[in-house]
């Protein structure tokens, strides 16, 4: 018998004779980045309960990146009436984590319902909601190192931005765009956003900080042996050929000093927010990357939460987060 359980989405699987499988009799089913996941879901929270209220659309949408070469996928939520108006919208572009694909926000992070409640109660302006894929490899496994990421950069910017906007009626401007992601799509947000702050205006970034082979601020998962895909440890061995992009946090401020200093890119920036939990193995991270931006005369602004990395906290995160953009009054 299980206790009482959080409202919230779950994943599952069967194991047969040793083989994970999902529920044959459940048509609820969530992707990670190497496998399917059954999801259960525990209803009784306002927030992310599916309700009576005008719900939007999720759309699959495959576009072809020039910068990978191939096709990818992504996933795009529009608020209610976007079919049938002509108004145009804020966007927002919304990153999942290491262990996740392009459907995990609207699967088990039900950042579909979310957004629809938050609309439906006034607690947040509608706004066109971008979920892409952030692994770059074509296999089942995904690196998450220097090469990944600037592979996700220019995937993301050369083409995932301009699909979207070449497709959707959406605002421009940094006043109109926001980024955000959890655990690796939080390192993702920081990376492609801090380089184009002319672009973004809302930044935020859960259970994460500055990763991708920075010792200096990705400590080993604490009590645990080898740190997770998320947060590549500092002691693995070293590749054959060095990775694209800046091996420590001294060189990454380096390269970005052209915004990082810059008093007007600075002042465009609405909200640089960041939430982790208390037992989130990267919060020394996320307090080490808060930090860095404070010494460049930002605000972040940081909430330690209780919890850990998981569900329970980054469906909290976007609930607190998204009513927060593209308004000129942030509360933090």
């Amino acid at each position: 018998t299980v206790g009482p359980v959080e409202a919230g989405a779950y994943r599952y699987t069967f194991s047969v004779d040793g083989v994970a499988a999902i529920d044959p009799r459940n048509p609820a089913t969530s992707e990670s980045n190497n496998n399917a996941w059954s999801l259960a879901y525990v209803g009784g929270s306002d927030l992310w309960d599916t309700r009576d209220v005008p719900h939007g659309a999720v759309a699959e949408i495959t576009y072809h990146s020039t910068a990978l070469g191939r096709f990818r996928r992504m996933h795009v939520y529009t608020p209610p009436g976007y079919e049938k108006g002509t108004a145009s919208y804020p966007v927002f572009y919304l990153l999942h984590g290491a262990g996740d694909s392009d459907d995990a926000w609207t699967t088990v992070g039900r950042a579909g319902f979310i957004f629809d409640n938050l609309i439906a109660g006034k607690k947040a302006r509608p706004m066109i909601v971008v979920m892409p894929a952030g692994h770059t490899s074509r296999g089942a496994t995904s690196a998450t190192g220097r090469n990944a990421t600037e592979e996700f950069v220019n995937d993301f910017v050369k083409d995932v931005m301009p699909c979207v906007e070449k497709h959707y009626r959406i605002l421009t401007g940094a006043q109109n765009t926001a980024i955000a992601g959890l655990s690796m799509g939080g390192n993702h947000a920081l990376q492609v956003a801090i380089p184009r702050l002319e672009r973004f205006g809302y930044i935020g970034v859960y259970s994460s900080g500055l990763l991708g082979g920075f010792p200096e601020l990705t400590p080993a998962r604490r009590g645990a042996a080898p740190a997770p895909p998320a947060a590549p440890a500092a002691t693995a061995a070293a590749p054959a050929t060095r990775p694209a992009g800046p091996a420590t946090a001294a060189e990454w401020e380096k390269l970005n000093a052209a915004t990082l200093d810059d008093p007007a890119l600075k002042k465009g920036v609405r909200l640089l927010w960041f939430a982790t939990g208390k037992e989130d193995f990267l919060l020394t991270t996320t307090q080490a990357t808060v930090e860095l931006f404070k010494k460049h005369g930002f605000s972040p602004v940081h909430h330690e939460t209780e919890g850990g990395h998981t569900w329970v906290n980054w469906r909290r995160y976007l609930a607190d987060f998204a009513p927060q953009l593209f308004t000129e009054r942030t509360k933090g």
